[in-house]
């Protein structure tokens, strides 16, 4: 699949380190070099305002996807190429869904988890193969990988799932990761074998 446009989830907020901006406007540059449309989430504050600024400054296109009741907080961000103003937020994610050929997740919060997984589960379930990538800027992401990694051997993630999940360290790499992602299939039976698991383990512990 050819790659023409980059959702990306970031924070409304800069966080402590100034990496986090800065490698915000890295990313937005290195997706307006690239030729690639910029969508994201239509804000004018935090790593999201770095994002978008940067990528409009290299003259690349950035739409902005905000629900109306944000945008009577005054953070819809002014300059964009194109704003969708929706009414909800799974509106917003939906609409992001539509637009973005890939997904690539920067630190930010609570929002910026929430799409994460949201999209995560969209691959999980064949409802799309877009490539979805973490960029641990300053290992932010760590202790969450470590965690997913903790779900898959625990048994609660499919390892075909887990390893969908790009992870790079620069922007330049991620770049290059999405537009080379080929998605790991898990097998076509792994639906009924969780059904058979669950059949046969909870009648095992019933007896």
């Amino acid at each position: 699949m050819e790659i023409k446009s980059v959702g990306v989830f970031c924070g409304s907020s800069l966080g402590k380190n100034s990496i986090y901006s800065e490698e915000a406007k890295n990313l937005g540059k290195e997706i307006a070099l690239a030729g690639l449309t910029l969508v994201y989430g239509g804000s004018n504050i935090g790593t999201m305002r770095a994002l978008a600024d940067e990528c409009l400054k290299y003259s690349g296109r950035v739409i902005g996807i905000m629900p109306k009741f944000l945008t009577k907080k005054e953070i819809l961000h002014e300059g964009l190429s194109e704003i969708h103003i929706c009414q909800t937020m799974a509106e917003r994610k939906d609409m992001m869904g539509k637009l973005s050929d890939a997904f690539i997740v920067l630190p930010g919060g609570i929002g910026t988890l929430d799409e994460l997984f949201e999209a995560l589960s969209w691959l999980q379930l064949d409802i799309y193969e877009k490539p979805i990538g973490i960029l641990n800027i300053n290992h932010y992401y760590d202790h969450l990988l470590t965690f997913l990694n903790h779900a898959t051997d625990e048994g609660f993630i499919i390892q075909h799932h887990r390893h969908n999940l790009l992870v790079a360290e620069s922007s330049s790499e991620m770049l290059t990761c999405i537009q080379q992602f080929v998605p790991h299939s898990a097998p076509t039976t792994w639906v009924q074998q969780l059904i058979n698991d669950t059949e046969e383990k909870l009648i095992n512990r019933s007896e």
